[in-house]
C-alpha cells in the first residue's frame, strides 16, 4: 500500500519572507494513486490584511477570516494527518515555503525535502513548452473545472488528485472513476452482470512459400545448436 498527501495552501501574498501568511491549507488522503476519501481542510486566521489582489484570486478577505483559529491551533492536526507519507503538491516549493515559515514561527521542524512531490516538474518533463497551471492540465486530461471560480485549496487538491493520477500513468485498465460526495474518487467496479468478451482465435499458417524460405535460411547456419538433440 502506497500512501501520499494531495495538499495545498492558500496565501496573502507570493511571499513569507515578506510576511505573508497562510490562511487555508488543504489535504487529501490517496493510496495507490486513489484518493480514500480522507481529508483535511482548515481556514486561518492569518494574523494580518489580506491584500485585495489576493482575495480576488481565492474569494477570502480578513474580515472572513477573523474568528478562525490561528495556524499554531491547527499544526498538530495537519502534522498528524501528513504523517511521515510523501506530500504532493502543484509549484510544491511555493507550498513548502509557506508551510515552513508557519512551522518555524510555530517552533516546529520542517517537512524534509525529500517528501515533496512537484507535479508542476512532472508536468513540465511529460509536456514539455505546454501551458502547465493545474487549469491547463485539467483540461488536457478531460477534468470537470467547472466548479473551479476561485483558487479554493480543497478544490484543487481533489482535482490535483486526478491529475496526479494521470501524470503516474492514469486511469488503471479495468477501472471506473466516479465523483463521490466531496468531490474524491472512489474505485467504480465493473458491473457484475456484464457480457464476456468473446474472442475469436486468428492461427497463423505459413504458406508453402515461407516454409520454403525458412529452411533455404536455417540451412545457412552453421552447426546449429537443436541439430545435435536427439529427436
Amino acid at each position: 500500500m502506497t500512501r501520499a498527501l494531495i495538499l495545498d495552501t492558500e496565501t496573502t501574498g507570493l511571499d513569507p519572507t515578506t510576511g505573508d501568511r497562510v490562511l487555508e491549507v488543504a489535504a487529501i488522503e490517496v493510496v495507490n494513486l486513489l484518493p480514500t476519501g480522507r481529508a483535511f481542510h482548515r481556514l486561518i486566521n492569518p494574523e494580518r490584511d489580506v491584500p485585495p489582489e489576493a482575495s480576488r484570486v481565492h474569494g477570502f478577505t480578513a474580515s472572513m477570516l477573523a474568528d478562525k483559529p490561528l495556524f499554531a491551533a491547527i499544526l498538530p492536526e495537519l502534522l498528524e494527518f501528513l504523517g511521515d507519507d510523501p506530500i504532493v503538491a502543484h509549484n510544491a516549493p511555493f507550498d513548502f515555503g509557506f508551510l515552513d515559515a508557519e512551522f518555524v514561527r510555530a517552533g516546529v521542524p520542517k517537512l524534509s525535502r525529500s517528501r515533496m512531490v512537484d507535479t508542476l516538474e512532472m508536468a513540465k518533463k511529460r509536456f514539455p513548452g505546454l501551458p502547465n497551471s493545474l487549469d491547463a492540465l485539467c483540461r488536457r486530461f478531460g477534468i470537470d473545472l467547472s466548479q473551479r471560480t476561485t483558487h479554493n485549496a480543497l478544490l484543487d487538491v481533489q482535482l490535483l488528485g486526478q491529475v496526479y493520477l494521470e501524470l503516474m500513468g492514469g486511469k488503471q485498465p479495468g477501472l471506473a472513476l466516479a465523483t463521490a460526495g466531496g468531490g474524491s474518487l472512489r474505485v467504480a467496479p465493473a458491473a457484475a452482470d456484464a457480457a464476456p468478451v468473446s474472442r475469436t482465435p486468428r492461427p497463423i499458417v505459413p504458406t508453402p512459400e515461407e516454409l520454403e524460405r525458412h529452411a533455404a535460411f536455417i540451412a545457412k547456419l552453421k552447426d546449429p545448436v537443436w541439430a545435435t538433440l536427439e529427436g
